[in-house]
């Protein structure tokens, strides 16, 4: 495969280059930081961003939503199969 934009350096401004299934989990951080997220089922999502603040969101399903989440919870989320992109 080529890829036309390997040379650019990746910012919060690019498309995201990776992309993964989140399990809600009240206790642990995501092993990797978001730059957004995307829920399949509209609904809360509650997130704990990546300088500590923790807030419960809405989500629409099938757009992404751009926020630097270092943990999503179970507790407060409604919104079913998140992924996260960054």
């Amino acid at each position: 495969m080529t890829d036309a934009f390997a040379q650019y350096q990746v910012g919060l401004e690019s498309p995201a280059t990776r992309i993964w299934e989140v399990t809600p989990n009240d206790r642990d951080d995501m092993d990797e930081a978001s730059r957004a997220i995307n829920v399949a089922t509209s609904g809360t999502v509650r997130i704990t961003t990546v300088d500590g603040t923790t807030a419960t969101i809405y989500v629409a399903a099938g757009s992404a939503f751009p926020v630097r989440a270092a943990r999503i919870w179970n507790s407060g989320t409604t919104a079913t199969d998140i992924t996260a992109l960054a």
